[in-house]
């Protein structure tokens, strides 16, 4: 296992949930308003007019590491037409992999997906120019996060690890845009953002994981197509759920429109759900957990004695994690109750929690009970996607936290500061509510189609074969992973242990490169470690950049 350097239902809705925290932003219903020219259609049978697509466009400049750079700005909209389909994208015997030909489906599905992207300006061969496409999780959450914290030209400017407070919110040039090194797609899914369901068709009918991936897939290659980028060096960015819609997404590409890629940036990854579920008799999440809550109570001061730096620590609590404790969660019920003491009180050194707590868990403490548990005596919870981040508690007895105290903390200062610059800066306004967070109102992400089968019984939604399938379709594709160290929804060990158990070749291994932060799930939010991510993904797009041999 290599060392530090550097989503029982609830959980799996949880777990799962992006880095979207502005989930209360949800007042549009979840099926798309029917206009008078669409119930007349519908009345008279006809078919349902589609809507013209839309395109803004502003100039602007900004200063990037002294490089002044002028680019156009582009608020629009792609008409995508797939067809629906029951199997998942992607993968060896699966319809977009290589050995199945999509299966049919009874229509056609159509969507405006709503983009906005930004362009270097004064580019005279697109050849050398790298383009790259970003889009959050969820499932179910727009880009506005990607686009207005990490990599966008302008970002708002939030508190480390606190409430931002109230309006007024302020827009910063984003000193660590990618924009001097790619132009950039910011893509806001089905039924996210503006993008919406037309035709006969609505929004959950993309909320899948196949008809999401070949959607977007549709949506890149007709950008591509349009903007005659077939021969740019092409990237996918994504967060959270984004890193699992990635795989899929990339596999589908280069398998079923030949569009290889030169690299994937992974930011807060989960690949295999099962990995990040706690379901009865199944111990490896609390294995792979242990090493971030560690890094929490490390965080909070709950240790005592409190190591002096934390990534030793975080090197011991691995060690530990994967030799000692594995070995005593396996034993089950067979486990001696003086070894079982013995594990409550090394684990109980190691994340702040009571040696009674940890007995009293059969040594197994779910993510919102550890949430709830670690700070009750101040009256807190700890935040999930970023643990650094603490909010008083609805009720002190409860046994599981009630919110994330990160997705409260800075929903407000996103949102308005993104409707600002949309109005301001963009000077777009489509006359229609921005869904920062699908509105499902009772409909359920499919996960089904992203199922995958040992001797015939269904498992966790995992797209492991998919990066697989990926990397040796194309062995010059590479892969950069972000973890952050504070990040409870998607943990650090987890990714180690994810990238670890692909089967790829030896040669192929060295492609998958990890990158560690003292920050959340989305840590960029925290300025000095957006200066590293910045930093990362900047040199991972120059090095894959290169023209082929």
């Amino acid at each position: 296992m290599r060392k530090i350097s550097g989503f029982a239902a609830l959980l799996v809705s949880w777990a799962l949930a992006c880095a979207a925290p502005a989930l209360a932003q949800q007042a549009a219903p979840g099926a798309r308003a029917v206009g008078p020219r669409e119930a007349s259609a519908r009345e008279q049978n006809s078919p349902i007019p589609l809507p013209k697509e839309v395109t803004v466009t502003t100039e602007h400049s900004i200063r990037i590491n002294g490089e002044t750079i002028a680019y156009k700005a582009t608020a629009g909209s792609i008409l995508v037409k797939v067809p629906s389909a029951g199997g998942a994208p992607g993968g060896p015997g699966r319809p977009g992999g290589a050995s199945a030909a999509p299966a049919a489906g009874p229509r056609e599905m159509t969507a405006l997906i709503y983009y906005w992207a930004y362009t270097k300006n004064d580019v005279t061969d697109s050849s050398r120019r790298p383009i790259s496409f970003l889009y959050n999780g969820g499932p179910g959450s727009s880009s506005i996060w990607l686009h207005m914290g990490a990599y966008g030209p302008r970002r708002v400017a939030v508190a480390n690890a606190a409430p931002t407070g109230g309006a007024p919110y302020r827009l910063v040039d984003n000193d660590y845009s990618l924009l001097d090194k790619t132009d950039m797609v910011f893509i806001d899914p089905v039924g996210t953002g503006f993008s919406h369901a037309v035709g006969d068709s609505q929004n959950w009918d993309f909320w899948a994981v196949n008809s999401d991936v070949s959607s977007l897939a549709q949506f890149i290659v007709d950008y591509v197509s349009r903007n005659d980028r077939w021969n740019s060096p092409k990237f996918l960015i994504g967060e959270s759920y984004g890193t699992f819609r990635s795989v899929a997404l990339g596999n589908y590409l280069q398998s079923h429109d030949s569009m290889y890629l030169n690299g994937i940036v992974l930011m807060s990854s989960v690949l295999d759900l099962g990995t990040i579920s706690f379901p009865p008799g199944n111990d490896l999440a609390y294995i792979l957990y242990l090493p971030s809550y560690a890094a929490t109570a490390w965080y909070h001061k709950e240790l005592n004695p409190r190591p002096a730096n934390l990534a030793p620590f975080l090197q011991q609590v691995t060690h530990y994690a994967e030799t000692t404790y594995a070995e005593a969660l396996l034993e089950g019920a067979s486990l001696s109750q003086a070894d079982k003491e013995a594990v409550a009180k090394q684990v109980s050194q190691y994340t702040g929690l009571s040696a009674d707590y940890l007995l009293s868990a059969d040594l197994r403490v779910n993510l919102p009970q550890f949430m709830a548990e670690l700070q009750r005596k101040r009256g807190l919870v700890t935040g999930r996607l970023d643990a650094r981040f603490s909010g008083y508690t609805y009720d002190p007895l409860a046994e599981m936290a009630g919110y994330d105290p990160q997705s409260t903390a800075l929903s407000g200062a996103f949102v308005a500061a993104f409707h600002t610059y949309l109005a301001q800066e963009l000077k777009f306004n489509p006359n229609q509510p921005y869904m920062v967070a699908a509105a499902f109102d009772g409909h359920r992400w499919n996960w089904q189609s992203a199922e995958q089968s040992g001797y015939g019984f269904p498992t966790s939604p995992n797209v492991e074969p998919d990066l697989k399938q990926a990397l040796i379709t194309n062995p010059h594709l590479y892969v950069q992973v972000e973890n952050g160290y504070y990040d409870l929804a998607t943990p650090f060990f987890e990714t180690e242990y994810t990238m670890d158990h692909l089967g790829l070749p030896a040669a192929l291994q060295s492609h998958v490169e990890l990158k560690y932060y003292e920050a959340g799930h989305m840590m960029y939010v925290r300025v000095p470690s957006l200066a590293e991510l910045s930093g990362n993904v900047r040199a991972f797009l120059v090095a894959h950049s290169a023209p082929a041999p």
